[in-house]
This record gives structure tokens, sequence and C-alpha cells, in this order.
């Protein structure tokens, strides 16, 4: 079994700060990635940010420079900084690992948290 939570979510004004966190635990082999997915009401879920394959890392264009995602290995532990925050960042945030466990035949399985509200005013 494995458990993704989320944490950190909450209430904040315009031009404030979060950081969010990811925690995953249980039978893990290894944590291969985690990205961070966002969702408002009537709408889809959209990518916020991720690593790509090839080192680097995807921001969608309205948080490019604004949020930075990072991760504590040992811990099994990501990471969503968010600053300067705006009103149109208000969504549930939610973690997306990919999880190579003792019952995926090796290959990384995805497990979602599931989510923390932030919610900007103006």
């Amino acid at each position: 079994q494995v458990r993704v939570v989320e944490s950190g979510g909450g209430l904040v004004k315009a031009g404030g700060s979060l950081r969010l966190s990811c925690v995953a635990s249980g039978s893990i082999i290894i944590v291969v990635t985690m990205a961070w997915y966002r969702q408002v009401p009537g709408k889809q879920r959209e990518l916020v940010a991720a690593p790509t394959r090839d080192g680097n890392t995807y921001y969608e264009e309205s948080v490019k420079g604004r949020f930075t995602i990072s991760r504590d290995n040992a811990k099994n532990t990501g990471y969503l900084q968010m600053n300067d925050l705006k009103p149109e960042d208000t969504a549930v945030y939610y973690c997306n690992d990919k999880i190579v466990t003792p019952y995926g035949l090796g290959s990384p399985e995805d497990f979602w948290g599931q989510g923390t509200q932030v919610t900007v005013s103006a």
C-alpha cells in the first residue's frame, strides 16, 4: 500500500506565499517523479510543475518565476513553493507521484494525493 498526502494549503492574500508538501509513504522502492497539478471547479486538472526527462523542470506559463518545485528524497517528500500568489492561483492542488512498488513489476505507478485547497484573496 502506498499513500500520498498533501498539506500546506490555506487562505492567503494576494502577494503572499505558501509552501505545499507532498509525503509518500508505504511500500515504496523508489519515488521516480513528483509533480504538481491543480484544479478549479468545472475545469480540467492542469499540470503546474513537473520534472522533465532531460533533467529540467516544466512550469505552467502563468506560474513561471513564482513557483518552484523541490524534493527531499530521503523523506520521500516533494514541495511546491508558491510566491507572489494571485487570486487566479486559487485551486485544489494535487501531488502526482510515479512510484515503483514491490507489486508493480518494476514499472512506476501513478499515485495521487487527496488535494489541498489554496485560496488567494484579492
